[in-house]
């Protein structure tokens, strides 16, 4: 089984960077991870590709070195492990709200005795049985990694609970969702999700887990970093796409050539 560079790292204390990408192309994850990204975010909350089209995109990932951590909505403790069995290193739980439900993502994320997770053994996690069932849930249990993503103003108070909370890793702050729930749409940068990096923060350094958030710049990956944070979300392809197709039109405008936007 493969071992996960971000348990590695965030055992050093070393940042993490963690990077989403959004097209099902399988050369894309092919080369981020022949790249050396310790880690692809793959999005199943929001974007509507099955869990067959996750498993091919892991496997063109499995070239190169990249963990893959993927969110599920809220509640699919079922699809969970079979993410997990494509060969998810990390699951990215959404609108984690209590310390109760945090504990129900360790009893389907990980084999008992930590929890509860059903067995196959012959999916892209084991892989394919070249390991012996013992050896495998073993590997499984220490090499899987579990972040719960806060992004409801009431869960805020309950951070330090959730975080204690033994096999969740660490802790994402959610400031897209946060900012809108709080009414403040669009405005992550607001003193209200300031106020919650930092009480998460908190959270993670009383309880001697790791947290991170989402970043807009490397200036403000420095500010989080400075907070503790080890876990970096930062850049997607299609940011990088459209950044690139923006200055392609910037540079031919001069030119003469129109868009039609």
């Amino acid at each position: 089984m493969k071992k996960s560079i971000v348990k590695a790292k965030l055992a050093k204390n070393e940042p993490v960077l963690i990077t989403q990408l959004h097209l099902t192309d399988g050369s894309l994850f092919e080369m981020a991870s022949l790249m050396g990204f310790d880690c692809l975010w793959m999005d199943l909350e929001h974007h509507t590709y099955s869990d067959e089209t996750a498993a091919n995109l892991m496997r063109a990932a499995r070239v190169g070195m990249s963990d893959i951590i993927a969110r599920p909505a809220k509640g699919e403790f079922m699809r969970m492990g079979r993410l997990l069995e494509a060969g998810a290193n990390g699951i990215l739980y959404p609108r984690c709200s209590t310390a109760e439900e945090a504990k129900e993502i360790v009893k389907w994320a990980k084999f008992a005795p930590q929890g509860e997770r059903g067995f196959d053994g012959s999916s892209g996690d084991n892989p394919y049985r070249f390991m012996a069932a013992g050896e495998y849930v073993e590997a499984a249990n220490k090499e899987t990694f579990i972040i719960a993503q806060i992004e409801e103003p009431g869960a805020i108070d309950q951070a330090e609970a959730i975080c204690a909370v033994e096999g969740i890793d660490g802790l994402m702050l959610g400031p897209a969702d946060f900012s809108i729930l709080a009414g403040i749409p669009g405005q992550v940068d607001h003193e209200l999700v300031t106020a919650a990096s930092e009480t998460i923060a908190k959270a993670a350094a009383d309880t001697g887990k790791h947290w991170g958030r989402t970043s807009t710049s490397f200036e403000k990956t420095k500010e989080y970093m400075d907070m503790g944070a080890r876990l970096i979300f930062q850049g997607s392809d299609l940011m990088g796409l459209k950044a690139m197709l923006q200055k392609l039109q910037d540079d031919a405008a001069p030119l003469g050539f129109t868009f039609h936007d």
